[in-house]
């Protein structure tokens, strides 16, 4: 089995230190992954300067570019094979209801299924790297035993609580909640005096009822999400061509 491992915290980020070494005990594994933290880059694609890969030992890359980058490097040009499975993070911090548009962690592996390659993306719910190996472990497990019979290609966001392995009280398959907006931009100054404007923090939880991963990793439970890019509003189309009848 190959292994294509990528994030949006860096290469360095001990996340994916963990996702690496768990993944290599069944797997073939190569690291393509950003230079530096690019959270929030979404699915961009850098298209208007060229991008330089470097290797940071056996089987491990840097791209300075985005997560997407990485991955659309690594399956067009980079790697001599096309990987069984792509997974990414594992992520600083949860990647839940509408988070999953702008996450870098999640467009890796939204890139990697636009390909038709089975792809996840894992994440914990709080920051601070607390009990990542216990996450790894889940995430070993969970590629190890649980997806045969999906039809591929997936893709999946899992969402897994900050605590011993022992101590995840199971699986909950959910879907995406959904946030309040978000909150106000935070105003402040360059040094010479010039309005700059920091992104303000996401919102509340709006939606996290029973059956929505913010209900599942609130309950102590890993949240996995079965995700589809198709945007098309279909209870809409027939609407909209009324218009022009």
């Amino acid at each position: 089995m190959k292994i294509l491992i990528s994030n949006d915290d860096g290469y360095l980020a001990p996340g994916l230190l963990a996702l690496a070494d768990a993944m290599s005990k069944i797997a073939e594994v190569v690291v393509v992954a950003p230079e530096r933290n690019r959270s929030g880059a979404s699915n961009a694609l850098t298209l208007d300067k060229p991008l330089s890969v470097s290797k940071a030992g056996d089987n491990v890359y840097f791209v300075d570019g985005t997560p997407s980058d990485c991955v659309h490097i690594a399956l067009t040009g980079l790697l001599d094979y096309r990987p069984d499975l792509i997974v990414s993070g594992i992520n600083q911090g949860q990647n839940m209801g509408d988070d999953t548009l702008y996450s870098g962690t999640v467009a890796a592996a939204t890139e990697g299924f636009l390909f038709g390659i089975p792809a996840i993306a894992f994440s914990q719910a709080e920051k601070g790297w607390g009990f990542i190996d216990d996450a790894a472990r889940f995430a070993l497990n969970l590629v190890k035993h649980k997806l045969d019979d999906l039809h591929k290609p997936y893709l999946l966001n899992v969402n897994i609580p900050n605590c011993h392995y022992a101590d995840i009280k199971g699986v909950q398959v959910t879907r995406l909640g959904r946030r309040h907006q978000s909150e106000p931009v935070i105003k402040s100054a360059d040094p010479r005096g010039n309005p700059i404007y920091w992104i303000g923090p996401p919102g509340a939880a709006k939606d996290a009822s029973e059956g929505t991963d913010f209900h599942a990793v609130a309950q102590g439970y890993v949240s996995v999400t079965p995700l589809q890019v198709d945007l098309t509003h279909t209870q809409q189309l027939l609407e909209l061509k009324k218009v022009w009848q």
